[in-house]
């Protein structure tokens, strides 16, 4: 893989890391800024909505610049938002920087993708969606709990600091290494009209994908928001073992992305047709097992192999159903995952006050699953087709 795409994954890791961290601090938010602890959520929530409209926005209006200028943009801007952030007293102005960083966040990814499929050779996007999105994986396993003893240690703006010290490094790389592709905007060579890019969402197999895709990651995002009342109240383990649980996920994660990444260019229908229904069982398996703490945390580390493994093949998957969408494929790919992060843990929430007490998210993931599979396995043959057919 090109040393541009590892890169692009470091800007990935300080954004998926800001993007997580934000709920070990909010307590400290709250109490620093003056605001309710319910106030200060709408932080997370405004960056969750910020990255769907973003990633399409973003996107249309930075398709007629060269694609190092959009990304190197989109890093400074992200570092610039955090660095007002770690300043400002106001919550008001925090808000602002959260919308603001979100929005850097889903163009800096929405043109990512699509630059990191114009990188590799045609049948190899999904390794290159792999290596990508690697940094969101590390971002749960080393930069959240990094972002949060930063927090405990040194109070809520240290972890926003480090944030904007970090996007340095990239913002260099993305300068030295990133190529500018032929012709303008993101994508290489001749651009089709935004009007053409747009149509593509009539394509019933982007469609498709793109929804079977939001529904497994916001079965993914559903638990893992809201796993520490599952691992305190119903395993009755001590609140230590919340960070490990979540390294746990995170390393399952990273195994999941680097193995579906070798798997899903060439055998994507195998993947998802065989991944999608062993991540429903483990989703039902987890709710049964979840009083016993062994078999939790091996659960946990498995489903977060799953999850990944099949969701970063079908954001891959949307990248090949987009062809005929260069600078506005990457942004399909990004609402995609992102209305899953938003939406999954909404409806875990509203989970929470039902019968199933605190597995109720566990059972709205399985929910979610059990529909995506639905959709998915009669029509695999459009959203997965065969290696050959996929890379004509």
């Amino acid at each position: 893989m090109p040393l541009a795409l590892y890169l692009l994954a470091v800007a990935v890791f300080a954004m998926g890391t800001s993007e997580f961290m934000l709920a070990g601090l909010l307590p400290d938010i709250a109490a620093a800024l003056d605001v309710s602890l319910g106030t200060a959520g709408l932080l997370t929530s405004a960056f969750a909505a910020g990255m769907v409209v973003g990633a399409p926005l973003m996107a249309a209006l930075s398709r007629r610049w060269p694609a190092r200028t959009c990304l190197l943009g989109f890093v400074l801007l992200f570092a610039g938002a955090h660095v007002v952030g770690a300043l400002t007293a106001s919550f008001a102005v925090l808000l602002i920087t959260r919308i603001t960083a979100a929005l850097a966040n889903a163009g800096f990814l929405a043109v990512a993708l699509t630059v990191a499929a114009t990188l590799v050779p045609t049948d190899r996007k999904g390794r290159a969606v792999a290596v990508l999105l690697s940094g969101t994986t590390v971002a749960m396993i080393a930069g959240v709990p990094a972002g949060a003893a930063l927090g405990v240690l040194l109070g809520w703006r240290a972890p926003f600091w480090a944030i904007a010290l970090l996007c340095l490094p990239a913002a260099v790389g993305v300068t030295k290494v990133v190529p500018n592709p032929a012709g303008d905007g993101p994508g290489q060579g001749r651009r089709p009209s935004l009007r053409s890019e747009f149509a593509q969402l009539t394509n019933p197999g982007l469609v498709l994908t793109m929804l079977v895709g939001a529904l497994v990651n916001g079965a993914s995002f559903a638990t893992i928001t809201y796993v520490a009342p599952v691992v305190i109240s119903t395993a009755g383990m001590g609140e230590l073992w919340v960070p490990i649980v979540l390294l746990l996920f995170g390393f399952g994660s990273f195994i999941g992305v680097a193995v579906a990444g070798r798997l899903s260019d060439r055998h994507p229908e195998a993947v998802i047709g065989v991944g999608g229904p062993l991540l429903l069982l483990g989703w039902v398996a987890m709710a049964s097992v979840a009083t016993e703490p062994a078999a939790l945390v091996l659960s946990v580390f498995v489903q977060g192999a799953l999850s990944f493994g099949v969701g970063s093949t079908l954001i891959a998957r949307v990248l090949y159903q987009a062809a005929g969408a260069p600078t506005m494929g990457g942004s399909y790919a990004t609402a995609a995952l992102n209305i899953g992060a938003a939406g999954g843990p909404a409806i875990a929430a509203a989970s929470l006050g039902a019968h199933a007490g605190a597995l109720g998210p566990v059972w709205a993931s399985s929910l979610l699953t059990a529909v995506a599979m639905v959709i998915a396995l009669p029509s695999l043959r459009v959203i997965a087709p065969g290696a050959g057919e996929a890379t004509r």
